[in-house]
């Protein structure tokens, strides 16, 4: 596990987490410092200069048969990593956690954050020959807006008050109100750029993109074939001729289907088995750590949950130290019942941590008038993949306070058509976003189409629309803090636990020196960013 261990903190310094002086210290502790000089010297063991050619396989831990292509309706990974292989965006998070350009070359906004004026790269070609232009822009942002929209991100294109082209490569967006946050929003994976046809609409039944692949078939929750698109503007990317995209929802069977070749990359390791993964000598390890966490959402329109005290006893019940041991074996951190983690920069730290403690729970059991609880939790892997184990682990520490929490293993398929958003008491997880206001706005205001507890609070949506707009960072900060304090006290879910991302690749696979850490598999860019040496 050692090599991880040094992955993990190598990751940190990079990112500015840790120091020098302290990366060299934690190394030391697990013998590791013979690799210090080379990893300081900004040497990766992995690093190489890409290379073109040869077909790449993916394995991915989520897929259903109601998975769909359309922007809109994403909601599993496999189709995730889909979009950004064959789609581009106007804006990227970088592997540094940065925001850098990719459709859009350049922009900026106005002192109040209202205006924000786009410039296009103008050598862009999309799959079907057209020209990238504004019009297109235009086009597949209103796909995601107005009353009739079914898009999670509706909220984000809702604050444009006019969109217009100024020429062919320049577009002047003006919002409802500043957003300080919203070129970084333009980077959701939702809101690919689609060609407008001569009514100003996009057809995202074509699946035609601007991206480095084209294609070629798609069955939802089993398998996609893609081809490298020869005229893509991005000469970095793209090294793979072909590639394929599987649905592997069984850990063991993705596991195998690495170790046998059958594919080179799988997302989702199962922490139980590293050690022995480890000792396999053509494969590698990688792990990054982000804003990705665990959830236990509760349905707070539905009895018993519509009271929070019966909200907090369960969350009392949460041994989260536990919980990073025994699931995670130390690969994250811990939650406080709210969403935003260490990479964000409003995190608010000097937030009291919860701990698990029975006896608060049967204080909280008292103040709703009851002694004893009894539960319905439904789990899946397809939540996360320790999700089972989790529930189990809830199950033993719920039960000293009196709780009986019964276990209902759901389908992998359809867990988020059938499970999401219906039944009262689930478990979870997010990727987790690069702002507060993205990951707020996303799922926990009342009007938010991903807010699966249907929890409304006034005081909190009113901040969220004051902290969007507010360009004073220590009043930003303020309001943030409090949102954290809203959620993590009143709010619908549980959130135990941040997970770092774990997945490995074949080592004929190589890897850029810093990968992604805002989404599994390098930012769901494997498939553009890495390459095959073997």
């Amino acid at each position: 596990m050692n090599h991880l261990k040094l992955n993990q903190l190598e990751q940190d310094l990079k990112r500015g987490r840790l120091s020098r002086r302290d990366f060299i210290k934690a190394a030391a502790l697990f013998g590791l410092s013979a690799s210090v000089p080379g990893l300081l010297s900004g040497q990766n063991a992995y690093a190489a200069t890409p290379k073109a050619g040869g077909h790449f396989k993916v394995g991915i831990g989520s897929g259903a048969t109601t998975d769909s292509l359309d922007p809109a309706l994403v909601a599993t990974q496999f189709t995730q990593i889909i979009l950004k292989s064959i789609h581009n965006y106007l804006t990227e998070v970088k592997a540094d956690g940065s925001l850098g350009p990719e459709l859009a070359e350049s922009w900026e906004a106005s002192p109040d954050a209202k205006t924000w004026t786009f410039r296009l790269r103008k050598n862009v070609e999309f799959h079907n020959g057209k020209k990238l232009a504004a019009s297109d822009v235009i086009a597949s942002l209103n796909y995601h807006g107005g009353p009739d929209s079914k898009s999670p991100v509706r909220f984000m294109i809702d604050e444009i008050s006019t969109m217009k082209a100024d020429g062919e490569h320049t577009l002047v967006i003006e919002l409802v109100a500043g957003n300080a946050d919203f070129a970084q929003q333009m980077s959701d994976y939702h809101l690919v750029i689609l060609p407008a046809d001569q009514s100003g609409k996009i057809d995202t039944a074509s699946n035609i993109g601007c991206g480095s692949y084209v294609l070629k078939s798609f069955e939802p929750g089993t398998n996609a074939h893609l081809s490298k698109f020869d005229n893509h503007w991005n000469d970095q990317e793209g090294h793979f001729d072909s590639a394929e995209i599987v649905a592997i929802n069984d850990i063991a069977a993705r596991l195998n289907s690495l170790r046998t070749g059958v594919v080179d990359a799988i997302d989702r390791l199962d922490i139980k088995t590293l050690d022995r993964l480890e000792r396999e000598q053509n494969i590698r390890i990688l792990e990054t750590s982000g804003n990705s966490h665990y959830t236990m959402p509760m349905r707070c329109n539905l009895s018993p949950f519509k009271d929070n005290n019966i909200r907090m006893a369960l969350k009392h019940c949460i041994d989260r130290e536990a919980m990073l041991e025994t699931l995670l074996r130390g690969h994250g951190y811990l939650g406080n019942d709210h969403p935003i983690g260490r990479a964000n920069r409003y995190l608010a730290k000097d937030l009291e941590q919860r701990s698990y403690d029975p006896d608060q729970a049967r204080h909280y059991l008292k103040k709703a008038g009851i002694d004893q609880l009894k539960v319905q939790l439904s789990t899946s892997e397809a939540a996360f993949p320790e999700a089972i184990d989790a529930a189990t682990l809830y199950r033993e520490h719920a039960a000293k306070a009196g709780i009986d929490v019964e276990i209902v293993r759901e389908p992998a398929d359809g867990y988020f058509s059938d499970v999401w958003k219906k039944k009262p008491f689930i478990m979870n997880s997010w990727y987790g976003r690069p702002t507060e206001h993205w990951m707020l706005s996303t799922v926990y205001t009342s009007d938010a189409k991903w807010n699966g507890t249907f929890w409304s609070h006034e005081r909190f949506d009113k901040l969220i629309k004051e902290g969007r707009s507010e360009l004073d960072d220590s009043k930003r900060a303020d309001i943030y803090t409090e949102t954290q304090r809203i959620i993590r006290d009143e709010g619908g879910t549980g959130i135990p636990l941040f997970n770092n991302y774990l997945f490995a690749s074949h080592k004929a696979i190589e890897q850029p020196e810093q990968l992604g850490n805002d989404l599994d598999l390098d930012g769901l860019r494997a498939i553009v960013r890495w390459w095959r040496t073997g």
